[in-house]
């Protein structure tokens, strides 16, 4: 992977190193954090103290994508999301819309969002033009099924394989619309449509994806195949494993980590990088 930015509007952001990518669910049915961050007002807080605590990215969602989540009307999506992404992106942070619909990609455009990550990989009528329209940066992601029904029986004939098809087919998708490779990243989608085998094959062949071209976004945050390896029932007590398999991520190429848990993660990349460095430090 040769690619060392990501452009993303008027902003290239440096993926020479690690960035850290925070959640902001503007949700009542999270699997993690939902309804703590309902209000606008507490999720516009959240944000900069998401900021402040080291997040480069801010991922602002309207709609879950936890197993069996109901869908969500464009409306209220709408409703949720746009005063947050309008206030933190005025006080000139980085925000991204976590959203599959066309509508709310293009409204948070409109006022200031600079990435678009969808879960569904822009394959809902007219994601691809509103993506393109944009000049967002995109994140595409790879899930098998929908949220509602991803986690009932996922199989793969060849599971890195489907998965890499996928990505390379609609990262060409937005390549044949005009869209650059530098406003493209890659997520293989840990935890949705895959089994806790898989999620974690994903993880340990991390580099395989590096051949696509594209730089990789890994989200496993508190994710319940952590839960059934540790034994950590509650995942908002999966810190310790989030940011491990994080980690592990980062050391095998991914260039943005997705997260709940931003000043434990930045702890944790700040000692990675000093490794990776330590000839610069005293």
């Amino acid at each position: 992977m040769s690619q060392k930015f990501w452009q993303c509007r008027d902003r290239s952001i440096d993926l020479s190193s690690p960035k850290i990518m925070g959640i902001v669910n503007v949700t009542p049915d999270s699997f993690s954090d939902g309804g703590k961050y309902y209000s606008s007002v507490q999720a516009i807080e959240y944000g900069l103290q998401l900021a402040e605590e080291g997040a480069d990215i801010l991922d602002i969602g309207g709609e879950s994508t936890r197993p069996g989540a109901d869908e969500v009307s464009v409306h209220s999506e709408l409703e949720r999301v746009i005063p947050v992404i309008e206030a933190l992106s005025a006080r000139g942070l980085v925000v991204s819309v976590d959203t599959s619909k066309p509508e709310v990609m293009t409204a948070a455009a409109q006022v200031g969002a600079q990435i678009i990550n969808d879960v569904y990989a822009l394959r809902r009528e007219g994601a691809l033009e509103a993506a393109e329209k944009s000049g967002c940066g995109v994140c595409l992601m790879h899930m098998q099924g929908e949220p509602r029904t991803m986690q009932k029986n996922p199989v793969y004939n060849d599971l890195m394989a489907e998965v890499k098809s996928f990505l390379a087919e609609r990262a060409q998708a937005l390549r044949d619309l005009g869209v650059p490779a530098e406003r493209i990243v890659l997520d293989p989608g840990f935890g949705f449509g895959k089994t806790v085998s898989q999620n974690f094959e994903l993880l340990a062949k991390t580099e395989d994806f590096l051949s696509l071209g594209y730089p990789l976004l890994y989200g496993m945050s508190r994710k319940s195949s952590l839960g059934a390896v540790t034994g950590v029932a509650k995942a908002e007590e999966r810190l310790i494993s989030s940011v491990t398999a994080h980690l592990l991520a980062v050391e095998r190429g991914a260039s943005i980590v997705r997260v709940h848990d931003v000043k434990q993660m930045k702890e944790a990349l700040t000692v990675y990088n000093a490794m990776i460095h330590y000839k610069d430090l005293k």
